[in-house]
């Protein structure tokens, strides 16, 4: 069985760490009152958010000077096709979603300061309606992402329980495949 780098596993687990902490964060932070509390945590929320970007370019540049195991024969053309479609939408959002955080933040008039030191030029004027047009569009990103991450474990799942192949072990750290 082919499995992928460590490299790869590694990098795979820390931006699934990294999104389920951004996005817990974000549904809890949404609905407080402002409060400085709030304010840290979307300072938080926003840091996750740039560091997202930057690890899935780092994770991406690894992906195309090292590509993935084949998956095995046994996996239908189909789902070889389905499989390479949401991948690519997975990375593709991630990148998209940081960026359209980070401009709803320059059209709400808030500037990102990654981790409180650097701060980011903004992205567009100032323009509250575009910002919430842009929160907007925000949630229905993470919403749309949120989506495929489930299709994307539900598919391993499957693989693992029912096809009873090596998919999944492909990408899981230190687990021996099945004899």
């Amino acid at each position: 069985m082919q499995r992928y780098s460590a490299t790869a596993i590694a990098l795979h687990w820390l931006v699934a760490l990294m999104l389920l902490c951004s996005a817990t964060l974000g549904l809890y932070m949404a609905d407080l009152q402002l409060s400085p509390i709030k304010l840290k945590l979307y300072s938080w929320h926003k840091w996750l958010g740039v560091t997202i970007f930057l690890v899935a370019a780092g994770r991406l540049f690894w992906r195309l000077t090292h590509p993935a195991p084949a998956l095995p024969a046994t996996v239908p053309a189909w789902q070889r096709r389905a499989a390479a479609l949401s991948h690519a939408l997975l990375y593709a959002l991630l990148f998209v979603i940081p960026v359209s955080g980070w401009l709803m933040s320059s059209a709400l008039g808030v500037q990102v300061v990654y981790f409180g030191v650097l701060p980011l030029p903004d992205l567009v004027e100032k323009d509250l309606a575009l910002g919430e047009r842009l929160k907007l569009a925000h949630l229905a990103l993470n919403l749309t992402l949120l989506a495929l991450v489930l299709l994307h474990a539900a598919a391993a799942l499957k693989h693992h329980f029912l096809d009873r192949d090596e998919v999944l072990h492909r990408m899981l750290p230190a687990v021996r495949p099945r004899r």
